[in-house]
C-alpha cells in the first residue's frame, strides 16, 4: 500500500487506550479491523435495518450490508487518493455498531427515553460499544482500538457529550467537537461515503418496496440524467419486464459518478491544500467533498428520499410502531431491571447507592435496547407485554 504524505500512517498512530505489543503479520489499523469484524456487536448488524424493518423483506438493506457498502466505496476512493485503506475499512465496518433496532425510529425513541438523563446518539454509542460494552478481553473493557479509528467512528457529537469525553480522556476523541477542527481524512471519506451508500440504497429498496417509481425519480436529476443515458445505450431496458436491470444500471453509474467526483474535487482540494502531514489535515476545513454541482445533486436527491420515501404513509406507520415497541420496552426494564439479561442486571445492582444512581441504571436499559436486533427487540415485547406490534 502506498501512502499519500498525508494519510494516516499506522507506524504513527496516537495508540491505544491500553497499550499492546505490536502484531507480527498486521498493522494497528488491520488489527481494529479484525476486531471488528469478530466483535458481537457486528454480528448482529444482519438482523438490524434501515428504513425497512426486519421482517418486510429478506432483500432489503440491513446495517450489516451498509457497512459493507461504505466499506467497499470508501476504499476505492482511498485507493486513488492515496489514502489508508485499511482505517478507511476499519471505521466504516464499526460506524453503525451503535445503532439501536429499527432504524432511525428506534433511536429517536430511545433519545426521548433517556431525556434528562444524557439522552441518546448512535455515534456516541458506536464508541461505547467499541470502548465498553464489547467483552472479549482479559484485561479490558471494549475492543481498545486506536486513537484514529476511535475518532472516526465518533462522526457526530453533541457539546456537551463532547466536554464529557474530555474529562474523560483529556485530548481525547472528544477534543476536535470542541476546538472545531476536523478528524483524519479517511474519516471525512467515510462520511462522504456513508452518504453515497445510503441514497444509493434507499433507492433501490424503496423501488424494490413498491414506495417509489422509476417515474417519480424523473424528478431527480443526478437519477434521471443516468437513466436516461443507459436508455440510450440499451434501448431494450425501457420494457416494464427490464425494470430491475434498468434500476441497477441506473444506480450502478450513479455511485461510480459519485466516486469519480469525490475523487477529482478532493484531489483538487488537496492540492491546494498542500499538506505535508496526516495532522495537518485537521486544522483545515473539510478536504473530503463532491464538486459544488454534485453536492447540489446529492441535496435533491436527499430532499427527494426525506418526502417520498421515509415520510411515506406506510413508512411512518409502521415506524411508529417501532417506536412504541422501543418506547415499551425501555419502561418494563426501568420497572423491573431482573427482566434483563444477567450481565446488564449486574451492572445495575452495581450502581446502587451512586450519586446519580437513576442516571447509571438508565444508561444500562439504553445499553441493553440499543444492542438488541429487530426481531429480539419485537420478541422481547411481546414477552413483557403480551402484545405483538410487529409482525
Amino acid at each position: 500500500m502506498t501512502l499519500s504524505r498525508y494519510a494516516c500512517d499506522p507506524a504513527n498512530s496516537r495508540g491505544r487506550r491500553h497499550a499492546e505489543s505490536a502484531a507480527p503479520t498486521r498493522t494497528e489499523y488491520q488489527r481494529d479491523r479484525d476486531r471488528i469484524v469478530h466483535s458481537t456487536a457486528f454480528r448482529r448488524l444482519v438482523y438490524k435495518t434501515q428504513v425497512f424493518l426486519n421482517h418486510e423483506g429478506d432483500l432489503f438493506r440491513t446495517r450489516l450490508t451498509h457497512s459493507l457498502e461504505v466499506a467497499q466505496l470508501g476504499r476505492s476512493i482511498a485507493r486513488s487518493l492515496g489514502l489508508n485503506e485499511d482505517l478507511v475499512e476499519a471505521i466504516a465496518l464499526a460506524h453503525d455498531l451503535g445503532h439501536t433496532p429499527f432504524g432511525h425510529a428506534g433511536q429517536d425513541a430511545l433519545n426521548e427515553c433517556m431525556q434528562g438523563h444524557g439522552g441518546f446518539e448512535h455515534n456516541l454509542q458506536s464508541l461505547r460499544v467499541v470502548d465498553q460494552l464489547e467483552e472479549r478481553y482479559p484485561l479490558f473493557d471494549g475492543l481498545n482500538l486506536t486513537f484514529e479509528t476511535r475518532e472516526g467512528i465518533l462522526k457526530h457529537c453533541s457539546r456537551a457529550n463532547a466536554q464529557a469525553l474530555e474529562a474523560l480522556e483529556p485530548g481525547g476523541v472528544g477534543r476536535r467537537f470542541l476546538d472545531r477542527s476536523q478528524p483524519s481524512l479517511e474519516a471525512q471519506l467515510c462520511n462522504l461515503a456513508d452518504e453515497i451508500a445510503y441514497n444509493a440504497h434507499d433507492i433501490d429498496d424503496g423501488v424494490r418496496s413498491g414506495l417509489i417509481t422509476l417515474d417519480q425519480l424523473q424528478a431527480v436529476p443526478l437519477f434521471d440524467d443516468l437513466c436516461r443515458q443507459t436508455l440510450q445505450e440499451h434501448a431494450h431496458l425501457g420494457g416494464a419486464a427490464q425494470g430491475r436491470r434498468l434500476l441497477y444500471e441506473t444506480i450502478r453509474r450513479m455511485l461510480s459518478a459519485q466516486v469519480y467526483d469525490v475523487i477529482d474535487a478532493t484531489g483538487r482540494a488537496l492540492e491546494k491544500a498542500a499538506l505535508d502531514s496526516a495532522e495537518a489535515a485537521r486544522a483545515q476545513p473539510p478536504l473530503l467533498r463532491f464538486s459544488e454541482g454534485m453536492r447540489q445533486k446529492s441535496v435533491v436527491l436527499k430532499k427527494f428520499l426525506l418526502e417520498n420515501l421515509y415520510r411515506h404513509q406506510q413508512v411512518m406507520q409502521t415506524t411508529g410502531q417501532a417506536r412504541q415497541v422501543i418506547r415499551e420496552l425501555f419502561e418494563a426494564y426501568r420497572m423491573a431491571p431482573q427482566e434483563m439479561q444477567a450481565g446488564f442486571v449486574a451492572r445495575t445492582q452495581a450502581a446502587r447507592g451512586m450519586a446519580e444512581e437513576d442516571t447509571v441504571m438508565l444508561r444500562v436499559v439504553a445499553d441493553y435496547i440499543a444492542g438488541m436486533t429487530d426481531r429480539f427487540a419485537s420478541r422481547e415485547h411481546e414477552r413483557l407485554t403480551g402484545r405483538r406490534l410487529l409482525p
